[in-house]
């Protein structure tokens, strides 16, 4: 899909990145952080992750189009890049939060006894893991949604306005 009611489809699917991305990888964040979360959001952890993976590709596709019909510079190019990078970290927030989920809803009734102290302290490492692993893949993310953002704006608006305001005048000749 290149355009959308006459605009560039890439402008309209990037707020749902822009959007998604960061939720996602709070909801991750605290669904590992807090497990209790992570079973009250339920399903709704994976899904948010979901749509972020799909929405991505799908913004990258219709910037590519878009690339080819505006005029290529150093500043198109270098948002063209960094937005192929955001797909591993959007994979790893889906692959972490359906991790989470998967395992915050397999949570199953304490067991007693020496294997059970073993077990413990396995899940305690994993968790702890999954927690590490979460915060770094949502941190991320986070960051090259914004570094990708703030490189696809300087690259729209670096010669679309003035820096002095400009003097509107009343088409109503008055």
């Amino acid at each position: 899909m290149s355009l959308v009611n006459g605009l560039p489809a890439h402008v309209l699917f990037v707020h749902a990145v822009v959007v998604l991305v960061p939720l996602s990888a709070l909801a991750l964040v605290v669904g590992a952080v807090w497990p209790k979360a992570a079973r009250r959001l339920g399903l709704i952890l994976p899904v948010l992750a979901f749509a972020s993976l799909v929405a991505v590709p799908l913004t990258t596709q219709a910037g590519e189009w878009l690339e080819q019909h505006v005029d290529s510079d150093a500043l198109v190019r270098r948002h063209a890049e960094l937005g192929d990078g955001l797909l591993p970290w959007v994979a790893g927030l889906f692959v972490l939060a359906a991790a989470v989920w998967w395992t915050t809803g397999r949570a199953s009734a304490p067991q007693a006894g020496p294997s059970a102290a073993a077990g413990a302290r396995g899940g305690m490492v994993v968790r702890v893991a999954a927690v590490v692993l979460s915060v770094v893949v949502a941190a991320g993310a986070v960051v090259d949604v914004y570094r990708i953002g703030d490189s696809g704006a300087k690259a729209a608006w670096h010669d679309g306005f003035s820096q002095r305001a400009t003097e509107h005048r009343d088409t109503d000749g008055e």
